[in-house]
């Protein structure tokens, strides 16, 4: 088993960027969900209600990220915010409250605020951000995460993606790309639905422990490419990854907290699950 894809995502719910390495730092990996967009309140936007949010492309630079959409232009946001302007928001990631960031400035909520249809603020983690892992059971002392949804990781098998477009396929359906699961880490070589069973697993040199199940959502069945949404993939996932704890839930996929706290991943390193 080995790597064969590693996936950051500079801003919560916009396009994410291949890449052929990532450094790894308290957060998970560096540059992945650390911008969000979030309302006037401080409360997170994601495709679950913005389903334009995945027309976004991010290039995330040494210097700046760059947010466009092709024929509407776009904006370039500082990385890191200059040390004697930095207007904070707190806001509000699901059971998370309070957490403090940094204003990206009108140039970016303006533009994300007029191709989105709503008034809207792009915000950064910054020196005050501390956003700690509220898994009980499941997260340690010190297990940190940034502005995902819970966990550090996320982790799917080619070979479960191959299960499920299978099944689509024998419905006379057409197959989905890995983009619309949202992952940080594929994984080749393995049965489909390996990840399920895996209470640990090391990546390269760099230790990860299971936090269970990625329970998906309406976010799956939008078209990462136009936006557009469909039945698909949930209504084939319910008729056979339900959630034995809690049936209301399809699983796909497996979250990651990473006990290794700095190091790097690089496409091809091997895969040796713990369990």
């Amino acid at each position: 088993m080995h790597l064969s894809g590693l996936f950051i995502h500079p801003v919560k719910s916009l396009r994410g960027c291949a890449v052929p390495a990532a450094d790894v730092d308290a957060l998970g990996l560096v540059g992945d969900r650390r911008f969000m967009v979030v309302d006037a309140a401080g409360r997170f936007l994601t495709q679950r209600t913005l389903p334009r949010m995945a027309l976004i492309e991010t290039d995330l630079g040494p210097e700046a990220l760059i947010l466009s959409v092709p024929g509407q232009g776009g904006v370039s946001v500082p990385l890191h915010a200059p040390r004697d302007s930095r207007p904070t928001v707190a806001v509000t990631v699901w059971g998370s409250t309070g957490l403090a960031t940094e204003d990206c400035g009108e140039a970016a909520a303006a533009w994300l605020g007029y191709f989105l249809g709503t008034p809207c603020l792009l915000v950064r983690i910054g020196g005050a951000f501390h956003r700690p892992l509220l898994k009980p059971g499941k997260a340690l002392p010190g297990d940190l995460t940034s502005f995902a949804d819970s966990y550090p990781f996320l982790v799917i098998g080619e070979a479960s993606l191959a299960d499920l477009n299978d099944r689509l396929a024998g419905q006379g359906g057409e197959a989905l790309p890995m983009n619309r699961f949202r992952p940080n880490l594929v994984v080749a070589g393995a049965a489909a639905f390996a990840e399920d069973t895996w209470t640990g697993v090391r990546i390269g040199s760099l230790v990860f422990r299971a936090g269970g199940p990625c329970a998906r959502c309406v976010v799956t069945t939008t078209d990462q490419a136009t936006a557009e949404r469909g039945p698909e993939p949930l209504r084939t996932l319910a008729r056979y990854r339900r959630d034995t704890a809690d049936p209301t839930n399809v699983n796909f996929g497996q979250n990651l907290i990473h006990e290794t706290k700095t190091g790097t991943l690089r496409l091809g390193d091997p895969v040796e699950p713990a369990g």
